[in-house]
């Protein structure tokens, strides 16, 4: 009786334990990954990434005072990266393509406008293919996009 207790003990143990570490793993390498883009783009420490948001291993920062603005997208092969200095730039928005068959959105870009010339700039944010449970990450990414358009469009007018 004590063995056989023991044993499905150790299998338990053994089969939440694994997933456990993997997932622990995974997060201690994003974490420092995400640690090493934020010291490779802050310049030598002058721009200073306070406010920032992770979610659906997609990284958005912004230095409201020097106006230096960090996207990342981890759900790459190679990590979509694009620094802003948002002091060239005059506007933000977002843009979404939609299907014509039933409107489902399958791709969010931030389109940023340069003061300089028109030239615009445009960082894809959520792309259907990217989502690997199917639309499941829409709805956040949505929001959390409109919610950084206003940021961002807020530090560009200051």
């Amino acid at each position: 009786m004590d063995t056989s207790v023991t044993i499905i003990g150790i299998i338990i143990i053994i089969i939440i334990g694994i997933p456990l570490y993997f997932v622990f793993r995974s997060n201690v390498v994003n974490r420092k990954k995400i640690n090493q883009l934020f010291e490779q783009y802050s310049q030598n420490n002058y721009y200073n990434f306070s406010q920032h948001e992770i979610q659906n291993k997609k990284i958005l920062a912004i230095d409201e005072i020097k106006k230096g603005l960090l996207l990342i997208d981890l759900n790459e092969t190679n990590e979509n990266v694009l620094f802003l200095d948002l002091k060239k730039v005059t506007n933000c928005k977002l843009l979404f393509t939609k299907t014509n068959t039933n409107d489902t959105i399958e791709k969010i870009e931030f389109q940023f406008q340069f003061k300089e010339s028109d030239k615009k700039k445009c960082f894809a944010f959520y792309r259907i293919e990217k989502d690997q449970i199917g639309q499941v990450c829409l709805y956040e990414d949505h929001q959390l996009a409109k919610k950084w358009e206003t940021i961002i469009q807020n530090c560009i007018s200051r």
